[in-house]
């Protein structure tokens, strides 16, 4: 095995963790799972399978990515999420790599997945992410919502062969659910740096990323998940700045969004369905 810790987060993943850990197991014998109060089997499926678990309170992704990596025992870290499971090709390219220079970062495929469908064009078609470096030279961002890694600008890129299978949304409640959740992480990240919610990025910015994705990436090839992907898109992007625009006025709602920025606004997931 190469000397590599995995580093997961939860928040109630029984149905899909039990799968990654089984693939996980053929790279590495340290696999920390970082976990957000789970109710379910999470943390059970976790022990059973070896995993290190710990509790640990929430203070964002980025955040509790960084408090796994502190607890692993190796330097070099695979940092996924519950929901992404490696291939067979993707530990073999793993396996092969000599892990002598920590001032490189590996790129990874990703295939994303919409319940059961493998999604092909789109934004998600085409996605890969650095997901295994040396935290000796990486970290996490730690915003509210869409954390980044942290490294010198000299670092090297090695794309590595075979796919994260990223099972993204179950249904389209489950996606609308996420995108209203994260499209106030995303506002309270825009509050907190002084972004501004203009006509612009209230009315053309949500229409330019839907016909992004369903037209100029070929989301339309992928059928009904392609226009329903496209779709959150357009929805994700007006919620954000909504949000935001709202926050703004309202000096009430600015103190509650800092205070509690998931329950910052009244809304369903289904509030502003079209």
């Amino acid at each position: 095995m190469v000397p590599v810790s995995v580093v997961i987060i939860t928040k109630n993943e029984a149905e899909m963790i039990g799968r990654s850990i089984t693939m996980l197991r053929q790279l590495t014998d340290d696999i920390i799972v970082v976990d957000n109060d789970s109710t379910d089997h999470t943390v059970d499926i976790s022990m059973e399978n070896g995993c290190r678990v710990y509790q640990k309170s929430w203070d964002g992704y980025g955040a509790n990515k960084n408090k796994g990596i502190a607890l692993a025992r190796y330097n070099w870290i695979l940092s996924l999420d519950a929901d992404e499971i490696p291939d067979a090709a993707l530990l073999t390219s793993i396996n092969q790599l000599k892990l002598d220079d920590c001032n490189t970062v590996y790129d990874i495929p990703f295939k994303a997945y919409y319940g059961n469908k493998p999604i092909n064009f789109g934004n998600w078609g085409r996605d890969h992410h650095i997901r295994l470096f040396n935290r000796t030279q990486v970290k996490w961002s730690e915003p509210p919502v869409h954390e980044t890694l942290v490294m010198p600008q000299n670092m090297r890129v090695q794309k590595l062969n075979g796919h994260l299978h990223h099972y993204s949304v179950k249904n389209v409640q489950e996606h609308e659910a996420k995108i209203v959740h994260y499209a106030r992480l995303s506002a309270l990240k825009y509050l907190q740096s002084g972004k501004k919610a203009s006509l612009v990025k209230l009315y053309l910015a949500p229409l330019f990323h839907f016909v992004k994705a369903y037209v100029f990436l070929l989301g339309f090839l992928d059928g009904k998940e392609g226009w329903n992907i496209a779709r959150m898109a357009f929805k994700n992007t007006w919620l954000k700045y909504y949000y935001l625009h709202k926050a703004k006025q309202n000096p009430i709602l600015k103190k509650n969004f800092y205070e509690a920025p998931v329950m910052a606004y009244e809304f369903k997931a289904n509030a502003h369905s079209e």
